[in-house]
């Protein structure tokens, strides 16, 4: 990884400049870590009907469609490398489980079930492409309520969660967790954690 040979710094700029929509940013992200991330899938898709349903390109650029709204809407604060690895392998474990348990609930001769809340987001798109989908931000952030979004709005000026908890009447780990949950509504209702 040569995030870890140039330090922590480097890192944290790279991650700004994800957050901002930086396009170079998300594709740097992608080059860096999308390997490992694959590798971690496919050691998770160890069920044969499940591989012929799913390849490990889809989950994998679900997941990063995944984190690149919610990073862009401040839900995350990660610093290292490391920690990237531990969220993207958490996102694709969970996005595997998600999906096994939808494939065995199917049966052979019905289509794919529909996605809860409507339209489902396409992650046909490279995820750089996503985070330059500024309509697909714009509805995320849409979707979040008034407190939600003053949230995001404090998570992109560089607030930490301590800093919001202050300023809402709350510990920090409160409003982290509470923001964590509408983050998770709303990717529900897109069809982002489908």
């Amino acid at each position: 990884m040569a995030f870890a040979m140039s330090g922590d710094s480097a890192f944290a700029t790279l991650m700004k400049r994800v957050r901002g929509g930086d396009e170079a940013a998300a594709t740097e992200l992608v080059r860096e870590f999308e390997p490992e991330l694959r590798r971690e899938i496919r050691l998770r898709l160890t069920d044969p009907k499940l591989r012929i349903a799913v390849d490990s390109m889809d989950i994998c650029q679900s997941v990063l469609g995944n984190f690149f709204v919610r990073a862009a809407v401040g839900q995350f604060e990660i610093d290292r490398p490391q920690q990237l690895v531990r969220l993207l392998a958490t996102m694709a474990r969970n996005k595997v489980i998600d999906r096994h348990r939808r494939e065995k609930l199917r049966r052979p001769d019905e289509d794919p079930p529909a996605e809860a809340g409507g339209e489902r987001v396409s992650f046909d798109e490279t995820p750089s492409a996503i985070v330059a989908n500024r309509e697909l931000l714009d509805e995320f952030h849409a979707r979040l309520s008034t407190e939600e979004q003053l949230i995001a709005e404090q998570r992109r000026e560089g607030c930490s969660w301590d800093e919001i908890g202050l300023t809402v009447g709350s510990s920090g780990e409160a409003v982290r967790k509470r923001f964590g949950r509408a983050c998770d509504r709303v990717a529900d209702e897109l069809g982002l954690n489908s």
